[in-house]
């Protein structure tokens, strides 16, 4: 997987531009609101990110192949409010995905945030979530990881979201508690 365009949203410091670009492929847009991690990600890549994709004009966004978005999770959290989508703010920004998705159509997507939205008001965030992702067309693949089991020294489970518009054959990496993958 090289040379291909994609978007970084939410982008924080940088974690999917990093892998990304590490794998041969260019990032064409990126988006983060906060001023601390905007200044890291421009001094690691080169560009400073727009800032709230609220503020953003989709159809503005160059065309890519790949959508990434670490989108916010504090309103998902087992440890936050568990607002959800009623948290206008943060709760809502999934959708904003969607409409990029929708006006952009890029191959693939990979989403990322706390495993707590797997169960957040009894499992219809994540239906909520599937559901938009299936009727933009997108054959979706979901799973909860732990980065402890490929060799990070934390326990951080996080909920990951892999889609693709034309189905592929995919599995998610497996990893042991021994660190090696």
């Amino acid at each position: 997987m090289s040379n291909l365009k994609f978007i970084d949203l939410f982008a924080g410091v940088g974690g999917f531009h990093f892998a990304l670009r590490n794998l041969g492929n260019k990032c064409v847009f990126s988006s983060e609101i906060n001023s601390s991690a905007q200044k890291v990600y421009q001094r690691n890549y080169g560009v400073l990110p727009h800032g709230d994709i609220k503020s953003i004009d989709p159809s503005e966004i160059p065309g890519f192949d790949i959508l990434t978005a670490g989108f916010p999770c504090q309103t998902f959290s087992l440890c936050g409010k568990k607002d959800g989508f009623k948290d206008e703010s943060r709760g809502t920004l999934f959708f904003d995905i969607a409409e990029i998705l929708r006006l952009k159509r890029p191959q693939m997507l990979f989403l990322e945030n706390v495993k707590g939205i797997v169960t957040h008001d009894k499992g219809n965030t994540i239906k909520t979530i599937t559901g938009v992702l299936k009727e933009l067309g997108y054959t979706i693949y979901t799973t909860v990881l732990n980065t402890y089991d490929f060799g990070l020294p934390q326990n951080r489970e996080r909920w990951y979201c892999v889609g693709f518009l034309n189905p592929i054959a995919f599995e998610f990496p497996v990893g042991n508690r021994r660190g090696s993958t």
